[in-house]
């Protein structure tokens, strides 16, 4: 999607350059004026800034009124500001317009107060079927605009760029669309779009980029599709699309850009799509797709990122993927592929970078030197049948993310993470690594650790410490062997999950809680904390979700948590905590059994407390 983005930037660029050197445009005329009042032509709404004579970009907001009264406007571009309202009906007055771009960009400066109560919103109006000379239509990133793409849209006969991605319109897409013949972009993405692909898209012999990702889009790839012979680029991932990808996609010699993910795919992958030489980027994860790899797919010399990943692929990886000169990406988790692994990799993909061989068959035992000697940057083995010592990496300094976990990894973990600088993402969690944990040491810049179900030991005071990085967001350090205290905590920490759970920690809840204020997720359960609830966890606003069970905990639970209004899950359960649960949601529609096996907690969702009860009496 981000890559479709840049190409219609590119694409929208050369647009404007075209306008501007054939027609009149009204940034152009402002941006181009000298004079001390660049409104003086009757540009309602616009400011100029004295000292130089120039149009005021920091007041970007316009008399739309105004703007529809002048038919001589050739070029709207209001893709900078921060545009509220409704999109007005008027804008099919200006029957000259030949391009129109409505995106979600703030505008730097002030903004009128009056305008900025609401966000733009409502349907698209049918009268832009009426502006005949549009050549370029981008409504993007507008959430609230809902609706469907009006029928009068077939009329834009002149249309090359039609961008309605990241919207929230619904409904089918039209079959007249397959009128506009001179249509280059079609990018409707991000939206509710429902139903099938209309076959008719195969009518737009010039079109190049086609992006119908993130949808509710179901039924078959079309076989029409083959038509499509300029078309580059196509996205038709996250959608309910089923069927066989058609051997017809094949026939696409100028597809440099193919995915296909998140879909309900199946059968085999075609050996035609292994004539695309052209193909830089292939992405069928996330389907049904059975059978081998095809070896044939070694052709495909251009191809930079290949994932496969989450299907029901047999057989060896073909010795052929090597011989990919220029393939940064091979991501092949979560099939059933068998060993061993290509002997040509040793020698073969020198563009390596990132690799994912989770959750597949194979039973490496240790990880290839290939592997480790390389300089690579994502690391994927996880479900692989490692055993031993962790792997020492020669290049460790170039790895931002690894994933080892789900192994049978023993030792190694001391020094394992000291001598790689840019690591940020590090997941060894279900092996058998047993050490100090405050022996581990890490790298400055990592931003997530799990390392939960491991049999780990000792005190969190190091590795939760005044010395603790900044960088640091997210721990996992559950179902371990860990003992001491929850150390306490210094300002400036950036940590949103924290995951001590099914430990041996003991000692209070420290107060100093508060101050991860950026906290999303704290679970502590299944250990021998004490002590009261502090008052001060009603300070962590952001938790999300909230796990203090199985511990030993008394008191009440304290009314500064009703301050968490992000919560949706907590469970207090199996302590000994008292007194009147906080009345308030959602502590008073949680289910019941997040207070269960408490010592005398009472009040919704559980019976009403003894006090409250005669009161009630007493009335």
């Amino acid at each position: 999607m981000k890559f479709l983005m840049w190409v219609f930037k590119i694409v929208f660029i050369l647009t404007l350059f075209h306008l501007f050197s054939s027609s009149l445009s009204l940034g152009q005329e402002l941006r181009s004026s000298t004079s001390t009042d660049c409104c003086g032509g009757g540009w309602e709404g616009v400011e100029c800034d004295p000292a130089t004579g120039r149009w005021d970009e920091t007041h970007c907001w316009y008399n739309p009124i105004e703007l529809f009264k002048s038919h001589k406007i050739a070029a709207t571009f209001l893709d900078d500001n921060s545009l509220q309202g409704y999109i007005p009906s008027g804008l099919g007055h200006l029957s000259s317009l030949q391009t129109l771009s409505l995106g979600r960009i703030i505008c730097q400066g002030q903004i009128p107060s009056i305008v900025a109560s609401i966000y733009m919103k409502g349907v698209l109006s049918p009268t832009l079927g009426d502006l005949h000379f549009l050549e370029t239509m981008i409504i993007s990133g507008m959430k609230h605009i809902a609706g469907t793409i009006p029928l009068s849209f077939s009329n834009l006969t002149r249309l090359q760029q039609l961008i309605l991605d990241d919207n929230s319109l619904q409904g089918y897409i039209p079959s007249g669309l397959g009128h506009l013949s001179s249509l280059q972009t079609l990018s409707l993405g991000g939206n509710h779009l429902s139903g099938q692909i209309p076959s008719i898209i195969g009518n737009f012999k010039n079109l190049q980029q086609l992006s119908l990702a993130g949808n509710l889009l179901k039924g078959p790839i079309p076989t029409a599709f083959k038509n499509l012979v300029d078309l580059q680029s196509l996205d038709l991932s996250h959608n309910l699309l089923s069927g066989l990808v058609p051997d017809s996609l094949g026939q696409l010699q100028n597809l440099t850009y193919l995915d296909l993910s998140s879909n309900q795919l199946s059968g085999q992958i075609p050996i035609s799509l292994c004539n695309l030489l052209k193909l830089s980027f292939l992405s069928l994860d996330h389907n049904q797709m059975t059978g081998r790899i095809p070896s044939q797919i070694g052709k495909l010399k251009a191809l930079t990122s290949l994932s496969l990943s989450f299907n029901k692929l047999t057989g060896q990886i073909p010795e052929s993927i090597a011989g990919l000169p220029n393939l940064w990406n091979l991501s092949l988790s979560r099939n059933d592929l068998l060993d061993p692994l290509p002997i040509a990799f040793s020698k073969g993909l020198p563009s390596l970078l990132s690799i994912d061989l989770s959750y597949n068959n194979f039973n490496l035992g240790t990880v290839p030197e290939w592997l480790r000697t390389r300089e690579l940057s994502d690391v994927n083995l996880a479900g692989c049948k490692l055993r031993g010592t962790l792997p020492n990496f020669t290049r460790p300094d170039s790895l931002s993310s690894i994933d080892l976990s789900d192994n049978a990894f023993t030792g190694g973990v001391s020094n394992f993470f000291a001598r790689m600088s840019s690591l940020q993402k590090a997941k060894i969690s279900n092996n058998q690594l047993k050490s100090d944990i405050a022996g581990i040491k890490l790298s400055d810049g990592i931003s997530s650790l799990d390392l939960h179900s491991n049999q780990l030991f000792g005190s969190l005071s190091r590795i939760l410490s005044n010395k603790t990085s900044k960088f640091l967001e997210a721990i996992d350090v559950s179902n371990n062997q860990l003992s001491g205290n929850i150390p306490e905590f210094i300002d400036g920490l950036n940590l949103k999950v924290l995951n001590l759970g099914s430990n041996k920690i003991a000692g209070q809840i420290p107060t100093s809680i508060s101050n991860l204020d950026k906290l999303e997720m704290l679970d502590i359960s299944r250990n021998q904390i004490t002590g009261t609830i502090p008052i001060s966890l009603g300070s962590l606003v952001k938790l999300q979700w909230l796990d203090l069970s199985i511990n030993k905990i008394s008191g009440k639970i304290p009314d500064s948590l009703l301050g968490i209004e992000a919560l949706r899950h907590a469970n207090f359960r199996a302590n000994r905590l008292c007194g009147e649960i906080p009345q308030g949601r959602p502590y008073n529609i949680f289910p019941a059994a997040a207070y269960a096996h408490n010592l005398c907690l009472c009040g919704k969702p559980l019976p009403t407390c003894k006090g409250k009860k005669q009161e009630k009496l007493g009335q």
